[in-house]
């Protein structure tokens, strides 16, 4: 094979988009399932395949997601034995369910390629970050496995093993760290599709295709054996993996003649004559290969062995690579595996140099040592590599050691230097601290594409983000250079730091990751005379000292003049640009412009020159600050958690909240993964620079605004006005609107800094002050001027007594606004349409509600560290919250269930047979309450009260027994929690066979119509004419019917709601639910920014989905069909308005209109006739008799 087509093209991309770029040009089918942080490479196929881009050979792949990852295994199994080349990309979990096909794969020998961005499992908690967990679960399976170390890399080793696995018939597991490589951008030489041709030899494609499932030439393959030849069979695949590292290299050589790009499958850097070595593949690799390369010139005799091919682990090429000289050898993993001798890596390794020694092919065994780093993408420095090759010095150095973190229990970790760094020389490396959705990494990849691509500069990116949802903190990793980056690690020294948010500056030493002299960008409310005292005194010091050259932007107030909103992207983009020095400022900013031009010429030249004008404006009114000789303001910085918050909050959340995570010791954590409820309360996030304000002269009390809040961040009370003695002179309070309250006074409370500003309480206000039009009983007004007035109003809201639940309206939802959310101040998005029903559960049940939550949305703003919303009320009381996987959580609500259940029969068992002892009033008290109502229940909690008294007193077996459960004896409410994606698609099989049960487990469905936590990828609940990724061209097939599967069972209790159409309707739905003594489901309409709406409109679109008859509110209640009514009433009327009045409101629908408005006219066509068949089987389904319905037997 000879060098050609060796034109080069430079691009600027991730590791996800570099590896998709040839998974699809060398398959014909792709079966995909949307995972974290796997995701984007399914996305490209899928796109590419839209837009007709063709593979290697001129035909378009076949992309077609799945309900789940089994099934996307099972797609390719069934792809693959019919003859095609076909592959699939996942992670984690998901890489978990494609196990069995995996085995079948590998065991019929059959060539493909997966690609995992590997990722931690869910073990003691869920992690979307980076590790090896995953992969290394899955190194049984039979699949040889390639590591990848960088973007470039990961490339490149796409094609490569697609030529070996032809090749060996082996089967492949392409595997590179989640996120540190998938998600970080960098600049690559592209493959050219010449390249990729030359790699893939056609005559195995043919043999391939050959030993396919065929009626001409008919076999069966997938039988069932018995003990007499399973074993040997088994053993037949040998010679197959005994070829492999042979074939592989080979692959390696013919692309380095390729390419000029050369790899080994195993990589030796360092001195020849090493005596200290560490082995350890993907990312960290690099790490160490830099740090070997820094200490090396001080007479360190050091190297790395950089591992590819894990799987087989070939001996005779490891030992090629392996300097004679070594005695002390650390092998690094990725992963941990409780109870083992030794992660993976590192039992390969102790077990081919045994093999070695053995048979004498080495003559002494060096001092071999395992190590642990970098679980869930935590940094993996070059300090901490340092640190390793420190630990090999020693006489006897550590075994199963841990690096990176501090163990104070098992005394694991070994020491390092942090200070250690490595800056490689004439690179600019610069921070960006900003918040979720307000532009920030769009534009700093824009930046880095606009660097990468159009000079000769080499560029990197890596955006850490947490996984909560947009709203958190986003920091952005940004360096250039001359030279390729090599550094998958994060900044700690920066000669530029951007704070897009003004508050973060008390939230986040950011300062102190700014080199000497280096240059800080503030986005600034204050101006530039008044910016130095809002600083913090701290904050000054670290200037001063530091000798920061100190800019600042009202970029929000630039932002919004240009009617960008919250987008202060192109604003900070263009000071960027201005300040840094990576360009010439002129330069800088005409490439800003020329890649405006770009990206919004299709727009229209208005669009273009808005954003052109956006640009001059933050140049104009960028100011440099006048940084005094010293400090001199008198600001603290504030403290992370208020000194009341408990002693947990204090010493391990806290130092999360600060970012300071990294510093908690293994003590300090819980070992089970068991974390206190109720701490977002001690998060104040002050996200929004507008919060909700009430207007108490001209409400009417309603509730509807608390009812709708996202973010429980409106509460009402009602109370004597003896009570207001007390307040604070401007805490607001109005006569109550109620006949028969005398002298009861009525107060809502915004708490201002939970408030995300997201508009839908005023959007549902019912109430224009008539002398102000403009003016609602709530509306958005400034934060700042109102902050100290309001913290001091919410502290004494807070200290007037709660309502009496068991004298509340249930039934209403002005009474329900007086019922105390367990559910708080969580991460969820602005305006997100999910929030408000889990509230109002928690406001009905939540003293006895257990929640089985489903992966997804709703699992990360409900559960993700470092706070968690799910409350508890004065008494203690409140949801108790678990997670378990996102393809099981019907089935753990229903073990839920069945153990409530076994656990009340068991109390009620004992207590009878106590009862001699107890009392038979108290007996029959606790027997005989059948808590249907509020009263009953507080009555129950009372009696119980009185029954483990009594049992602590008694010297019994049984009354300790009684005493364990003796809490089940207080009705327990079971719901399982989830969205579309779980409900609809992965788990649909799951919660069916949970329905089907009888058992009283009650489903909530959060139906955003797409997968919402992975970013809005096509579910069954997507409706026909909508797009969304995985459906770029509009979704084909109607939307799945959940509803009228579930009514066919005749026993369940279903409903369909959005509050924003009838929130009476969403209220009653939900006590129906709980009420009815078998299973229930709710499907709740949910908006979501994935559909590409104005969040603050997010209430009046769920009015227009009922209007228009996409979304009919309906409860079928079996309990009516027993006493001979009609079990199904549809609460909405007859569609008003049509499809289109409400699709085209949201970007799903209204994108295809403008790419491809025929298609877009004939699916909308089609969905409308489907909502007119759907309608009138509804309609028709209002109005039969009672027995036209299932019994209930």
């Amino acid at each position: 094979m000879t060098i050609k087509d060796r034109t080069t093209k430079m691009v600027t991309i991730d590791g996800n988009e570099a590896v998709a770029y040839v998974a699809y040009r060398v398959n014909e089918v792709c079966g995909i399932y949307p995972i974290t942080p796997a995701s984007p490479m399914a996305e490209h196929a899928d796109e590419w395949s839209n837009a007709g881009i063709k593979n290697i050979w001129g035909n378009i792949p076949d992309v077609i997601e799945m309900q789940s990852e089994g099934g996307a295994a099972g797609t390719i199994h069934g792809a693959l034995q019919t003859g095609a080349l076909a592959t699939t990309f996942t992670a984690s979990q998901g890489l978990m369910l494609m196990l069995p096909n995996m085995y079948k794969i590998a065991g019929e020998l059959t060539a493909t390629v997966f690609h995992v961005a590997a990722r931690s499992l869910a073990a003691q908690a869920l992690s979307i970050f980076g590790d090896h967990s995953d992969v290394m679960a899955a190194r049984t399976t039979g699949f040889a496995m390639v590591a990848s170390a960088s973007v470039q890399e990961a490339h490149d080793m796409a094609l490569i093993c697609q030529a070996a696995t032809l090749k060996s018939r082996v089967p492949f597991m392409h595997f590179f760290d989640g996120f540190r490589t998938s998600h970080e951008v960098n600049k690559i030489s592209l493959l050219t599709d010449g390249q990729i041709k030359d790699m893939i030899d056609d005559k195995l494609i043919y043999a391939h295709r050959k030993r396919s499932l065929n009626p001409d030439n008919p076999f069966i393959r997938g039988t069932a054996q018995n003990p007499d030849v399973y074993f040997q069979a088994r053993e037949t695949v040998n010679p197959y993996y005994s070829d492999i590292p042979g074939i592989v290299q080979k692959a390696m050589d013919d692309f380095g003649r390729l390419t000029g790009r050369h790899y080994n499958l195993y990589e030796y850097y360092g001195d020849m004559d090493a005596e200290r070595m560490i082995v350890i593949m993907a990312s960290g690799a690099e790490v160490v290969r830099e740090t070997v390369k820094a200490i090396a010139p001080s007479g360190e005799k050091v190297g790395v062995l950089q591992v590819r091919l894990f799987r087989p682990l070939s001996l005779k090429h490891f030992l090629e690579v392996l300097p004679a000289s070594v005695k002390k050898i650390a092998v690094l993993d990725r992963t941990k595996e409780p109870g083992a001798a030794g992660e993976p890596l590192y039992q390969d390794v102790v077990t081919i140099l045994a093999e070695a020694y053995r048979l004498g092919q080495i003559t002494t065994f060096p001092n071999i040592v395992g190590g642990r780093y970098g679980l869930s993408s935590k940094e993996f420095t070059p300090a901490m590599a340092k640190g390793v090759f420190g630990e090999l010095k020693k006489p006897v150095p550590k075994n199963s050691f841990t690096v990176g973190i501090r163990d104070d229990v098992s005394h694991t970790s070994i020491d390092f230097d942090p200070e250690f760094d490595i800056i490689p020389k004439g690179t600019i490396s610069a921070l960006f601290f900003g918040l979720g959705s307000d532009g920030t990494v769009g534009a700093n990849k824009n930046s880095i594409k606009i660097i990468g691509e159009g000079t000769d500069l080499y560029a990197q990116g890596y955006f850490v983000y947490d996984s909560k949802k947009s709203g958190t903190q986003t920091v952005s990793h940004l360096r250039f250079g001359k030279e390729p980056v090599n550094a998958p690690y994060l900044i700690r020294e920066a000669g530029f730091i951007a704070c897009h948010k003004f508050n973060y500056i008390e939230k986040v030493q950011m300062l102190r990751f700014a080199g000497q002299g280096a240059t800080f960008l503030l986005n600034s409310p204050y101006s530039v005379d008044e910016v130095w005292n809002r600083l913090p005194r701290p904050v000054q010091e670290q200037i001063v000292e530091k000798e920061l050259k100190f800019y600042v932007i009202n970029g929000s107030g630039v932002a919004q003049s240009a009617g960008l909103g919250e987008k202060i992207n192109t604003v900070m983009q263009a000071c960027f640009f201005a300040l840094s020095g990576v360009l010439p400022k002129e330069e800088a900013i005409d490439r800003i412009k020329e890649s405006i031009k770009k990206t919004y010429s299709k727009k229209g030249k208005a669009v273009v020159e808005q954003n052109f004008r956006v640009v001059d404006a933050a140049l104009e009114n960028l100011f440099e600050v006048k940084v005094p000789a010293k400090a001199s303001g008198d600001l603290p910085l504030p403290p992370t958690v208020p000194a009341e918050a408990p002693e947990f909050v204090q010493q391990v959340t806290a130092m999360m909240m600060r970012g300071d995570g990294d510093e908690l010791t293994v003590a300090q954590l819980p070992a089970d993964g068991t974390y206190p409820s109720a701490t977002t309360r001690w998060e104040k996030r002050n996200l929004s620079d507008m919060v909700a304000q009430w207007e108490k002269d001209i409400c009417i009390q309603c509730g509807n605004c608390s009812f709708v809040c996202p973010h429980s961040v409106i509460r009402s009370k009602f109370y004597n006005e003896a009570y207001l003695e007390p307040a604070p002179g401007e805490f607001p309070s109005a006569p109550i609107n109620a006949r028969g309250f005398p002298e009861t006074r009525y107060t809502l409370q915004v708490y201002v800094e939970d408030c995300t500003g997201c508009n839908l309480c005023v959007e549902v206000c019912p109430v224009t002050d008539p002398e102000d039009e403009s003016t609602k009983a709530i509306n958005l007004m400034p934060r700042v001027p109102v902050l100290e007035k309001e913290r001091e109003n919410i502290r004494f809201f807070e200290s007037l007594p709660m309502n009496d639940r068991a004298e509340m309206d249930f039934s209403s939802v002005r009474g329900a606004q007086f019922l105390e959310p367990l559910f708080e101040f969580s991460g969820a998005c602005a305006g997100c349409g999910e929030t408000p029903y889990i509230k109002v559960l928690t406001q009905l049940f939540g003293e006895q509600l257990i929640v089985a939550n489903a992966t997804g949305c709703s699992s990360i703003y409900g559960g993700n560290q470092p706070t968690t919303p799910w409350a508890v009320n004065k008494e203690g009381r409140g949801p108790a919250w678990s997670n378990s996987l996102f393809e099981d959580n019907a089935e753990f609500g229903l073990g839920m269930r069945i153990a409530a259940d076994n656990h009340l029969a068991m109390a009620r068992g004992l207590l009878q047979h106590l009862s001699p002892e107890i009392g038979e009033e108290l007996t029959s008290s606790l027997l005989d309450n059948d808590q249907l109502y509020e009263s009953e229940i507080s009555r129950q909690r009372e009696a119980v009260a009185k029954l483990k008294k009594k049992l602590a007193q008694m010297d019994r077996d049984e009354a300790e027994k009684l005493l364990s459960v003796a809490g089940h004896l207080v009705r327990r409410s079971v719901w399982a929690v989830g969205g579309d994606g779980w409900a609809y698609d992965i788990g649909s099989g799951g919660l069916d066979h949970v329905l089907s049960t009888g058992r009283n487990v009650n489903i909530l469905v959060l139906d955003t119509e797409v997968y919402s936590n992975t970013g809005g990828q096509m579910s069954k609940a997507t409706p026909t004419a909508a797009t969304a990724k995985f459906a770029a061209g509009g979704k084909k097939v109607g939307k799945k019917d959940l509803a009228l599967q579930a009514i066919s069972y005749g026993n369940v209790y279903v409903a369909q709601v959005a509050m924003g159409a009838n929130a009476q309707q969403t209220l009653l739905a939900m006590r129906e639910a709980e009420a009815y003594p078998g299973p229930s489901i709710i499907l709740a309409y949910s908006q979501c920014i994935a559909h590409g709406i104005d969040m603050r409109k997010g209430m009046t679109q769920q009015k227009l989905a009922v209007d228009c008859g996409h979304w009919p509110l309906i409860r079928y209640n079996p309990t009516l069909r027993e006493v001979g009514k009609n079990p199904f009433v549809l609460d909405s009327p007859r569609p008003t308005i049509k499809l289109k009045d409400y699709a085209y409101n949201e970007l799903r629908y209204s994108i295809l209109a403008r790419t491809n408005p025929q298609e877009a006219e004939r699916l909308l066509d089609g969905a409308q006739e489907l909502i007119n068949l759907r309608w009138k089987t509804y309609e028709d389904m209002s109005g039969w008799g009672a027995n036209k319905f299932c019994p209930v037997v």
